[in-house]
């Protein structure tokens, strides 16, 4: 391949990491080969802050620029400095969901700080700080993410009851678990990054972006090379460009050797 990226954005669950959180060498040393070759690395995640800082801290990288939250929140580090925000209203998107899935459990993000929960998630599913707080507080205002995450239903019957209520004003990702991110309507990885690619001088043809969930789809449409984990749901892998290998065989690290 002659085309090199000038940037290269990377997913974190199931891309960067496992499902248990953990990096591999093989994509720790293609990361950062990557990185210390020139090509501006970005994690874009729909993690908060805590989140791409603890990824962050795992590959080694003291000073960067990062795209959490599904594209409401680009920040640089380290210090922590948010250059870009977005917030919208989630309150009617919230209120639709409970009525069908009254039992759900509801966090809003604190950008920076963490969120606020109407109860805990399960164990092991939730990382970072949280404050236990009414729903109706919680929704009050405009935010960046609202998670909804039902422990009742398998994620297909979830899947199936939010997209039946036609949930408008919002843009929303559906995860492996029955786990509904609510995003600013038009907000996502992809429009995170055009913050990022604005910044620094690149054009979207320059990037190379590598994701695994629905949440990556605008992302891998968006850039000049999309590419697809191995475990990716078939409607990712559909529009990439190309397809990796899962994260379980290194994927990221195979699609990365390219370029070094």
């Amino acid at each position: 391949m002659t085309w090199t990226p000038k940037l290269v954005a990377l997913d974190v669950d199931g891309t960067i990491v496992n499902g248990d959180n953990e990096l591999s060498d093989a994509v720790r040393e293609a990361v950062v080969a990557i990185r210390d070759s020139g090509i501006e690395t970005v994690i874009s995640t729909g993690r908060a802050i805590s989140g791409v800082m603890d990824t962050a801290g795992k590959l080694g990288f003291t000073e960067g620029i990062a795209v959490a939250s599904n594209g409401a929140v680009v920040f640089t580090y380290d210090p922590v400095d948010v250059i870009h925000s977005v917030t919208f209203d989630a309150s009617a998107a919230v209120r639709r969901v409970l009525e069908q899935v009254p039992d759900a459990i509801v966090a809003v993000e604190q950008v920076g700080t963490g969120f606020r929960v109407n109860r805990p998630f399960p164990e092991t599913e939730f990382a970072g700080q949280f404050v236990i707080d009414d729903v109706e507080r919680l929704i009050a205002d405009p935010v960046t993410r609202v998670v909804i995450r039902s422990t009742d239903h398998t994620p297909a019957e979830f899947t199936a009851i939010v997209h039946d209520l036609g949930l408008e004003g919002t843009n929303y990702f559906i995860g492996y678990s029955a786990w509904l991110d609510l995003a600013p309507e038009g907000v996502s990885k992809a429009s995170g990054l055009d913050v990022v690619c604005e910044r620094l001088g690149i054009e979207p043809a320059d990037v190379l972006a590598v994701g695994d969930g629905n949440n990556d789809l605008e992302m891998l449409q968006w850039a000049g090379r999309g590419v697809a984990m191995g475990q990716s749901p078939d409607a990712l892998k559909d529009v990439a460009d190309a397809v990796t290998g899962t994260v379980e065989d290194d994927g990221l690290a195979a699609e990365l050797a390219t370029y070094l």
